[in-house]
């Protein structure tokens, strides 16, 4: 049934208007209000935002991160999400496409198509996406070893289904670095790892310029025990490290930098979260002209996208998480995130169901059209309390920032394991803090249900048994059914690219994908030139 407003106009459920500008009482709001200092949002240094107009001129991308099994249930939730008002996809992949291996692999046993969608091949791709037009949705990949490879496949799909590259809009996550420190998805060591991601940001900037080629990250250093200040740290460390390498290749900064984007976990201290994301946007223009020279406006923007919800979490008392999604939602907003990903209550235990995740994203949709918080840009602006939190946090990042750097480089850092062993006496710490009860969690450390040995979730989410032999026998049919010459032949050529210095990988990737050829094989290839990382052990 269609509704109708009071005058028997039809509405489109699916897309409400733009919030007004006033209050309820219909009292008009400024579309921002001028500080002593006279910074402006979208002006130099960017404190208050990277667009004047704020989300009166665009709300942020509604997102959820979303895949499971196979790729036919992967399509049915992606279009289920978008007839329930989401703006943009996050694709979430199983481990053994994160890893690079196939379904068939002894490595993938019992993992294909558990935490995320088994995605192999092109053919993979073709069905996730199926009447879904790529032109017209952003698509984001949580992906990071095999991020190239990912996004070749997506590149091969927009050619195959006819979409222009330059259309493509969307997020391949591609940090790798983050990876060595906090989470652990890593397959080649340091260096070809950051010859790959440089590649892939220079080949994207020619290509498809709409898509952003990289997410620096510090989302899964924050949920790995870091604090909201060692998040952004951290995350502009790597992010500085990655400006380095391709300023090395000859990158433009004014250039790649429009296309750089970041992606953080927002916890529950609520105004420290909204004075890291004011305050890390700061320092990073800052840094990029001071350092570097850019001059570009738009190269200088810290652009962000967030998951509310990760580790702050609870599996005790599950539906207490709707309310913490809530209020970290309305941090993310109030610090002028571009893009939000909001937890559904269930994540801490099982892949959503359905109703828990149209619920997350209706806490989006509510605090976008009915608190009024996106009415007006930065309205927390010229609050003495958070003016003076995000100095302080500005300072305290630069200090780790400078750590680093003394240290030798995030790199360095890295293949020594130092950042690795500071995360982990991190975690330690704040473990210890929750356990002797100085941290409080409503309905885990205190407010128990007493005498409750178990909690009812509502609907559980069941995952198909049969969906591994699906997927594996899928990956059958397409070895018997392809081209197995031409697959070679783009396999051998994507080799002789990886073993050579100067050569751009990312073409060959996509032969190889529109060849049929799987993630795996590519995987193969790289490793055979490249070899694997090596954790560094510290006693």
């Amino acid at each position: 049934m269609s509704a109708r407003d009071g005058g028997g106009e039809r509405i489109d459920p699916r897309q409400p208007p733009s919030p007004r500008p006033e209050t309820s009482s219909g009292i008009p709001l400024p579309e921002f209000l001028a500080r002593e200092d006279g910074e402006i949002p979208g002006e130099y240094p960017f404190t208050r935002g990277i667009f004047k107009s704020g989300y009166r001129g665009r709300l942020w991308t509604f997102r959820q991160y979303s895949g499971f099994g196979s790729a036919e249930e992967t399509n049915e939730r992606y279009k289920f999400l978008l007839s329930s008002g989401s703006t943009g996809l996050s694709v979430a992949l199983d481990l053994p496409t994160q890893c690079g291996y196939d379904p068939d692999d002894p490595m993938a046993r019992g993992e294909v198509g558990k935490v995320g969608v088994s995605m192999f091949s092109l053919a993979e791709a073709e069905t996730v996406f199926a009447g879904i037009d790529l032109s017209r949705i952003s698509t984001s990949f949580t992906i990071n070893g095999t991020a190239a490879i990912l996004y070749a496949m997506y590149v091969a799909l927009s050619d195959k289904t006819g979409v222009p590259r330059s259309a493509l809009t969307g997020t391949i996550q591609n940090d790798i670095l983050k990876e060595y420190v906090a989470r652990g998805t890593w397959i080649f060591p340091v260096r070809p790892s950051m010859r790959l991601i440089a590649d892939t940001i220079l080949f994207s900037n020619e290509h498809t310029p709409r898509f952003n080629p990289i997410s620096i990250a510090g989302a899964h250093v924050r949920d790995a025990g870091a604090t909201a200040v060692e998040e952004m740290g951290y995350t502009l460390a790597n992010g500085l490290a990655y400006v380095e390498e391709l300023l090395r290749r000859g990158g433009d900064a004014n250039s790649f930098a429009k296309r750089l984007s970041f992606f953080f976990y927002v916890h529950m201290d609520f105004f420290e979260e909204v004075a890291k994301f004011r305050a890390g946007r700061r320092l990073w223009a800052k840094l990029l002209k001071e350092r570097y020279g850019i001059t570009d406006p738009k190269a200088l923007m810290f652009r962000f996208g967030v998951v509310c919800g990760g580790s702050s979490l609870t599996g005790m008392q599950p539906y207490n998480n709707i309310s913490r999604v809530a209020i970290e939602t309305m941090a993310a907003v109030l610090g002028g995130a571009q893009s939000i990903f909001t937890c559904a209550y269930d994540e801490a235990f099982q892949i959503p169901t359905e109703f828990s995740t149209e619920l997350a994203l209706r806490t989006q949709q509510i605090i976008a059209y009915e608190s009024g918080i996106a009415k007006t840009v930065d309205p927390l602006g010229g609050s003495e309390f958070v003016e003076w939190l995000t100095d302080r946090m500005e300072g305290e990042i630069a200090t780790i920032l400078r750590e680093l750097e003394d240290y030798g480089g995030v790199e360095k850092a890295i293949e020594d394991g130092y950042l690795q062993m500071r995360i982990a006496e991190r975690a330690l710490e704040r473990k210890q803090k929750k356990d002797r009860g100085e941290t409080v969690v409503v309905g885990e450390n205190y407010f128990g249900a007493a005498g409750a040995a178990a909690v009812e979730y509502g609907e559980v989410f069941k995952p198909d048994p049969a969906s591994e032999h699906r997927i594996r026998s899928r990956l059958e049919d397409l070895r018997r059914q392809r081209n197995a010459a031409n697959v070679a032949r783009t396999l051998d050529a994507l080799e002789r690219a990886a073993r050579t210095s100067d050569t751009n990988v990312m073409p060959y990737l996509v032969d190889c994908c529109h060849a049929y050829a799987t993630l795996g094989e590519m995987v193969a290839r790289l490793k055979a030139c490249w070899g694997e990382f090596s954790e560094p052990i510290r006693l």
